[in-house]
C-alpha cells in the first residue's frame, strides 16, 4: 500500500486536499436547509462563514509565529488537523440548536483548516521537485472542488436530513488525513528550521516585488470567498426566475464553483507558455468585469446569467495558483513558509469584511451587493501595474 502511495504522491496529496477542504463550506452546502429548518437568515449563514475564516486566520498566524510548519512533519500536522476538523465539523450537528455553539464549532473548523491547506502546499514541495507550477494548479483546483463538494453532497442527499451531507464531509476529511498519514513527508523538503518570529514573516512585505504580488493576492481574496458564499443565493434567484425546481440549486452551485478546477488547471497550462503574471492579471481582470456586469443585467434571461456565473466561477480562482507561484519566487527564501503564512493570514482577513458586507446586505440589495466586491479586482490590478515577469515558473507555496 505504501509503495503504491509513493509511486503517485501528487495524486494522493491532491485527493487528500479535496477531502480535507470539504470541511470549509460544509455548512454552506446545507445553508438553504438550515434556513428552512432552523430559521437561519442569509446574515446568519454569513456569520458562520466568517467564523471559519477567522479560525483559519488565527491558525495561519499561529503557524507563522510558532514556526510549526518549518519545525514539524507536514504530514503529521495535516493528518491531526483532518482528524480534529472532522470531529468538530460533525459536532455542529449536536450544537446546531445553539447559534453561539455553532459559531464555536465553525471557528474550530477554521483553525483545523490552517493545518490542512497550507501544509498541503508544503507536501507538494516535498514530493514533486519538478513541475511544481502544474502541481500547484492541481492542488488549488482541488481546494476549489473541495469547496464545491458540500453542494454536491447536498444534491446527492436531497430528501434526506441536512445532517447527512455534513457528516459526509467529516468522513471525507478522515479519509484525507489517513492518506497523508500513510504517505508521509517527501524526500525533497529542507531540514527543519529553528524558531520563527512573526516579524520574519512580515519582512517579505519590504520587498517591492513581493509587495506587488501580495497586493494582487489581497484583491483576489476580497472577491473570492464572498462570491463562493453568495453562489447559492445567486443560483436560487435565477432558478426562481426560471420557475425550475429548487432541487437544481445545490447541483448548479456545485457546478459553478467546481468550474474553478478547470480554471486552475487551464491557467497552469497557460502559465508555462505565457507566465504566471500574464495569467493572474487576465483572470483577475475577467472576474472583475463579470462582477461589474452582473448587476447591470437584470433583464437578461436567467439561463444566460447562470452561464455568466459559470464563467465567473471559472476565472475567480484561476489566478490563485499563479499568485502562489509568484509569491514563492519573490518572498525571502530563508523563510518562505512563514512569509506566505502571513500573506495568507492578511488575505483571509480581508475576506471577513467582504463576506460580512455582502451577506448582511443581500436581503435589501440583492445582486447589487456584488459591487461591494469590485474594489478587490480593481486594487489587485493596480498593485500589479508595474510588475514584470523576470523569472521562470518558481517553486510554489500556499495561497487560495
Amino acid at each position: 500500500m505504501t509503495t503504491f502511495l509513493h509511486r503517485h504522491p501528487l495524486a494522493i496529496i491532491v485527493l487528500a486536499q479535496l477531502c480535507g477542504t470539504s470541511l470549509w463550506f460544509s455548512v454552506n452546502g446545507v445553508g438553504l436547509s438550515l434556513s428552512r429548518d432552523l430559521g437561519l437568515t442569509e446574515a446568519d449563514l454569513g456569520r458562520l462563514t466568517l467564523t471559519v475564516q477567522a479560525g483559519f486566520i488565527l491558525g495561519t498566524l499561529s503557524i507563522a509565529a510558532s514556526g510549526l510548519a518549518d519545525r514539524f512533519r507536514a504530514s503529521r500536522i495535516f493528518a491531526i488537523a483532518c482528524l480534529i476538523g472532522a470531529l468538530v465539523n460533525a459536532a455542529f450537528v449536536l450544537t446546531s440548536a445553539s447559534f453561539a455553539a455553532s459559531l464555536a464549532m465553525r471557528f474550530a473548523t477554521g483553525l483545523c483548516l490552517a493545518g490542512i491547506y497550507p501544509l498541503g502546499m508544503k507536501l507538494v514541495i516535498g514530493w514533486t521537485p519538478t513541475h511544481k507550477g502544474a502541481a500547484l494548479a492541481w492542488l488549488v483546483g482541488m481546494l476549489t472542488l473541495g469547496t464545491a463538494l458540500p453542494h454536491l453532497l447536498r444534491g446527492a442527499t436531497l430528501g434526506m436530513p441536512w445532517e447527512w451531507p455534513l457528516l459526509g464531509a467529516s468522513l471525507l476529511a478522515l479519509a484525507g488525513g489517513a492518506l497523508i498519514h500513510l504517505l508521509g513527508d517527501g524526500p525533497h523538503l529542507p531540514p527543519p528550521a529553528g524558531p520563527t518570529r512573526l516579524q520574519e514573516g512580515l519582512a517579505g512585505l519590504r520587498e517591492p516585488r513581493f509587495r506587488a504580488v501580495a497586493g494582487g493576492y489581497f484583491g483576489h481574496c476580497w472577491e473570492l470567498y464572498a462570491l463562493w458564499m453568495l453562489t447559492p443565493f445567486l443560483v436560487a434567484r435565477e432558478v426562481g426566475r426560471l420557475g425550475a425546481a429548487e432541487d437544481l440549486i445545490p447541483w448548479l452551485s456545485f457546478g459553478i464553483i467546481a468550474l474553478g478546477l478547470i480554471g486552475c488547471v487551464g491557467g497552469g497550462a497557460l502559465s508555462r507558455r505565457l507566465g504566471s503574471l500574464w495569467v493572474a492579471r487576465r483572470a483577475l481582470a475577467t472576474s472583475g468585469l463579470i462582477c461589474l456586469a452582473y448587476p447591470l443585467l437584470p433583464w437578461a434571461p436567467p439561463g444566460l446569467l447562470l452561464i455568466l456565473l459559470g464563467a465567473w466561477g471559472l476565472t475567480v480562482i484561476a489566478d490563485s495558483p499563479q499568485f502562489s507561484a509568484l509569491a514563492a519566487a519573490t518572498a525571502p527564501q530563508a523563510r518562505v513558509g512563514s512569509t506566505l503564512a502571513v500573506m495568507n493570514a492578511v488575505g483571509f482577513a480581508l475576506t471577513i469584511p467582504a463576506i460580512s458586507l455582502t451577506s448582511s446586505l443581500w436581503a435589501t440589495q440583492g445582486p447589487w451587493v456584488l459591487w461591494w466586491l469590485l474594489p478587490g479586482p480593481a486594487v489587485g490590478l493596480w498593485a500589479l501595474r508595474g510588475l514584470t515577469e523576470k523569472q521562470p515558473q518558481p517553486a510554489p507555496s500556499g495561497s487560495s
